[in-house]
C-alpha cells in the first residue's frame, strides 16, 4: 500500500477523521495509552471506525514513517448508509436490487462481484465494517472502476441491516448450502437483497435464521463450492431473469 493512501499519527488521524475523510480501519500498537489516545478512540467510536490492536512489529513493518503506534487506511470510495440509500431508491421509484456480503475477505472476489453488481443493476452493496473486504484501490481497479459507480454501504451489524431492510419491505435471500430450494425456485421480481457468505464458511448462521429463504446453487461436480464471486453472479442474473431486465 502506497503512503499516500495512508494517515501516520494519533492527532492526523483524529483530524482527518473529523474533517470527515473516510477511513477503512485504524491500527493501533497494543501498548498505546494516554489522554490522547482516549480522544482517538472516543473519535473513533462516535464516526464507526473500526480499530485493530496490533503488535507494533506489524505497524513497522508497513512504514518506516514516526507513526507514533497508530495507522489509518483510507478509502478509495466514499462509503454509504444504508438507511439513506433505501429510502432514496423508493423516492426515485425504484425496486430495490441490493447484495449483502457476509464475510468476504478476498479483494479481487470482491471487485469482481462489484463489477458484476453494476452491470446487472444492482442499487447497492452492503458490507460489515469489521471482519471483511474494504474498498481499496486494488477492490476498485479489480472492478474495472464500478466501485466508483456502485454505492457501498458498510454497516456495524449485518443482522440489524437484514431487519432494516425486511421492515422496509425488502424479500432477503439467502446463499446456503444447507437450503432445500433451488436458487430458481424462489421469486425475486419485488424488492430483493440477496447475501453471499464466505466460500468457506458461507453465510453466518445468526443471518441464515433470520433471513425470508435460504436457496442453493446445484452443484454436480466433486469440488464443494463455487468461487463466490461466480456464485453471486448466478443469483444476481437469475434475479435479472426473473425481473426481466434487458439492455
Amino acid at each position: 500500500m502506497r503512503d499516500k493512501d495512508m494517515i501516520f499519527g494519533i492527532r492526523a488521524v483524529i483530524e482527518a477523521a473529523e474533517a470527515g475523510k473516510d477511513i477503512d480501519k485504524v491500527l493501533v500498537k497494543r501498548e498505546l495509552t494516554g489522554e490522547l489516545f482516549k480522544e482517538l478512540q472516543e473519535v473513533l467510536r462516535y464516526y464507526d471506525i473500526p480499530m485493530q490492536k496490533v503488535p507494533v512489529e506489524r505497524i513497522d513493518r508497513i512504514t518506516r514513517k514516526n507513526h507514533q503506534g497508530v495507522i489509518a487506511f483510507t478509502a478509495a470510495v466514499t462509503y454509504h448508509k444504508l438507511d439513506q440509500i433505501v429510502p432514496f431508491l423508493y423516492e426515485q421509484g425504484k425496486n430495490p436490487f441490493i447484495l449483502i456480503l457476509d464475510g468476504i475477505t478476498d479483494v479481487r472476489n470482491f471487485g469482481a462481484i462489484a463489477r458484476t453488481c453494476e452491470v446487472a443493476g444492482v442499487d447497492a452493496i452492503v458490507i460489515p465494517s469489521r471482519g471483511s473486504v474494504s474498498v481499496n484501490a486494488d477492490a476498485v481497479k479489480t472492478s474495472a472502476g464500478a466501485l466508483h459507480t456502485i454505492p457501498v454501504c458498510r454497516e456495524d451489524s449485518l443482522k440489524e441491516s437484514v431487519s432494516y431492510l425486511q421492515n422496509s419491505g425488502i424479500k432477503v435471500i439467502s446463499a446456503s448450502e444447507k437450503a432445500s430450494k433451488l436458487h430458481t425456485e424462489v421469486t425475486y421480481t419485488d424488492p430483493v437483497a440477496i447475501v453471499m457468505g464466505a466460500e468457506d464458511v458461507g453465510v453466518s448462521n445468526e443471518i441464515i435464521r433470520i433471513c425470508d429463504e435460504l436457496v442453493k446453487i446445484p452443484q454436480f461436480g466433486t469440488i464443494q463450492s463455487l468461487n463466490v464471486s461466480v456464485a453471486a453472479g448466478v443469483m444476481i442474473y437469475e434475479a435479472v431473469r426473473q425481473r426481466g431486465i434487458s439492455s
